[in-house]
């Protein structure tokens, strides 16, 4: 079983540079999670085939959903990791390293804030 390592709640993770009803009394720099997939060749196989019928490519759009999440998941830790309670400025990003194999990024600020 895998161990559950900490992270931010996410009520206090925003894409926003503020938090209502916080005040934010340190920054402790950016924090990041990365991670990279590539599609299996029955998903891209499936894939292909819903395209002929049109509409929501629903195995792409789990796997990417999966993607950000793991990122996201990272990302969290990270923060709290550094002794954070809160993230700001949060932002995904994606790159295509080579053919079929994309990296996923989540990043933010790692803030301390105490209600206000």
């Amino acid at each position: 079983m895998e161990e559950q390592l900490p992270v931010v709640d996410t009520h206090m993770v925003t894409t926003a540079f503020t938090l209502d009803g916080y005040k934010i009394d340190r920054n402790l720099g950016l924090v990041r999670g990365i991670i990279v997939r590539s599609r299996s060749i029955f998903g891209t196989v499936g894939a292909s085939l819903q395209t002929l019928v049109g509409g929501d490519i629903t195995l792409f759009t789990k796997l990417c959903e999966e993607t950000r999440g793991h990122a996201y998941q990272r990302m969290s830790e990270h923060a709290a990791q550094m002794g954070a309670n809160a993230i700001i400025g949060v932002r995904y990003d994606a790159t295509e390293i080579m053919q079929g194999v994309t990296e996923v990024l989540c990043y933010g600020t790692a803030v301390v804030a105490r209600k206000e």
